[in-house]
């Protein structure tokens, strides 16, 4: 069936005085995006299904959220009935039509048969995949689209070990959906029989509890942060899941001087004070500093819509504040971590750091100067979780800290996702220790400078929108294949690494690369620095990474410049 045909279909099924009937009339003015909201279906990539909302099926609505759960629920049925009992558990976060999601999501479970667990209201994806641990169920859903604008939501799967799903799980969840392309059929059980069924529970504060619990072992020193209580820290949830478990995480951790941004603190799925928010764009701090200026705050820190990623800047002695990037808050997250096992004698063969292939090196280096092996995966913090999942299977390794450069970490594995309420609790551990020998987070990082090298890293993100805007990511890829670039700006490539051939380049012998196959390629320079190409898996738009080592911070911004100049314009 061709995309036009579909367009009529969707027209006579859906309801004339629908939301999603008026968009759909709307959005035939536009034929460009009509074109590509109908003519593929949404897809899981490296963090789910996520899209646009409105009419389609290349869009996130009612009809495929129901196509995306009838297709997971194929695949916990023929796990037998022991998954059937164990169940799913959903969460959603605050944007429009997280919860109306969330709810045709366990119509559709429960109208196949499967024990659901759904939240009475919003919560933060962490919890979420501790909730699937927690209660042992077959698999787990999350309802957000993270960092991205209002316009956009999305659907999250996990797996039984609270991760999120592999490649080979999604494929087998997408080839269920797929199955039933007829999604306006797709029918679940009424809301009124849901909330009637002995195979529906609503959940609240009991995982919450059990999850606080938990996350109190993510304090390395509890001393310190007694002796420093009155440290002064902003945070906000930009308006998502954050605020309600966070407040209870600083509490019970003893900080005594939290200030919390009014404006940003209830749930919002306009996002009405921030551009974007997204903790990685300096913006989003804005209503934090003023705060943070009026009462003097050491540190603001602000987490995403779904309390996944967590941004943080610190006050300098002029009063004015510094952002931190990802890769920096990990390397310092990391050497405090290290730095307190190697003084317990907790450090072993086996302890074990794991980082995205696309975030920076300074943490390697931090990691084998503790002899801790750095464990490099695909960018999607599902590798990482499957990375703890192995460790416990075999004994390999003993997980000791992961994050990807896009601000997410994780410290403690009862959770198996990204965790910004535990990046959050350790990082003001952090900032209590600097604080007691008269020092701060700017500090912490000169430090790793002056031991490891000034490194600085950009990311640059150029959007390709609609079917068009595939093909060209499509084509650019193509071509960097095609003709591999051999120097920039005078630097040579020693190596380069394609992950979708899984080849490892260099100048006089070809490598195999042992990671799953993606559309990745990242080259190596003979100057120590490094650059990445990757198509986004859930935005459109082809993400380029840069990571560079210079004696100090102005030779590292001229040469990230640089790179900048030249890619903006290879890629025009």
């Amino acid at each position: 069936m061709s995309w036009k045909e579909l367009v009529k279909d969707w027209k006579l099924g859906l309801s004339g005085d629908s939301d999603l009937k008026k968009e759909l009339d709307a959005l035939e003015q536009d034929p460009e995006s009509l074109a590509d909201a109908f003519s593929h279906p949404l897809e899981f990539g490296t963090a789910g299904m996520r899209g646009l909302m409105g009419p389609g099926i290349n869009r996130m609505n009612i009809y495929t959220v129901r196509q995306a759960t009838y297709g997971l629920a194929q695949v916990v049925l023929k796990q037998g009935e022991g998954a059937k009992q164990a169940g799913v558990v959903i969460s959603y976060d605050s944007r429009h039509h997280s919860r109306e999601f969330a709810f045709h999501a366990s119509q559709i479970l429960v109208g196949q048969g499967i024990r659901t667990y759904m939240y009475d209201s919003l919560r933060p994806t962490p919890v979420l995949s501790f909730a699937v641990r927690y209660l042992k169920t077959a698999a787990g859903i999350m309802i957000t689209a993270s960092h991205n604008p209002k316009q956009y939501n999305g659907y999250k799967c996990y797996g039984p070990d609270g991760g999120q799903m592999p490649p080979e799980d999604a494929i087998k969840v997408t080839e269920a959906m797929l199955s039933r392309p007829d999604l306006l059929s797709i029918e679940g059980v009424s809301q009124e029989e849901l909330l009637q069924s002995d195979l529906f529970q609503l959940i609240s504060d009991e995982v919450d509890q059990a999850y606080l619990k938990e996350i109190a072992s993510v304090t390395v020193d509890p001393s310190v942060i007694k002796r420093q209580s009155d440290l002064k820290f902003v945070y906000t949830p930009l308006h998502g899941t954050g605020q309600y478990l966070m407040e209870k995480v600083f509490r019970e951790a003893g900080f005594k001087s939290v200030h919390y941004v009014d404006s940003q603190k209830d749930p919002d799925g306009e996002f009405s004070t921030v551009k974007s928010p997204n903790p990685e764009d300096g913006e989003a701090f804005i209503e934090a500093e003023k705060i943070g200026r009026a009462v003097h705050a050491d540190v603001l820190i602000a987490s995403d819509p779904d309390a996944d990623r967590m941004g943080a800047a610190v006050r300098l002695s002029d009063g004015s504040y510094r952002t931190l990037t990802g890769n920096q808050i990990g390397a310092i997250l990391l050497d405090y971590l290290l730095k307190a096992k190697q003084a317990k004698g907790e450090l072993s063969d086996k302890t074990c750091a794991i980082k995205s292939i696309v975030s920076g090196e300074l943490a390697t280096k931090v990691a084998h100067s503790y002899g801790v092996e750095m464990r490099n995966v695909l960018t999607g913090f599902k590798y990482i979780a499957e990375q703890i999942h192995l460790f416990e299977q075999n004994r390999s390794g003993e997980f000791v800290f992961g994050f990807e450069e896009s601000y997410g970490y994780l410290v403690k594995a009862f959770v198996r996702d990204k965790d910004a309420l535990q990046a959050t609790l350790l990082l003001a551990e952090v900032a209590a220790y600097q604080a007691e020998q008269g020092l701060s987070l700017a500090d912490a990082l000169e430090d790793l400078y002056a031991r490891f090298g000034v490194h600085a890293e950009k990311t640059l993100a150029f959007k390709f929108e609609g079917e068009s805007g595939q093909e060209r990511m499509k084509e650019i890829m193509k071509q960097l294949r095609d003709k591999p670039l051999t120097q920039l700006l005078g630097a040579s490539v020693a190596a380069r690494e394609d992950y979708l051939t899984s080849q490892r380049v260099e100048t006089t012998a070809t490598k195999p690369i042992s990671l799953p196959k993606s559309d990745v390629l990242k080259y190596y320079l003979d100057n120590g620095d490094w650059l990445a190409f990757r198509p986004s898996g859930t935005e459109p738009k082809l993400k380029v990474y840069m990571g560079v080592t210079a004696e100090n911070q102005a030779l590292a911004q001229e040469k990230i410049a640089g790179y900048e100049g030249v890619l903006r314009e290879l890629l025009a």
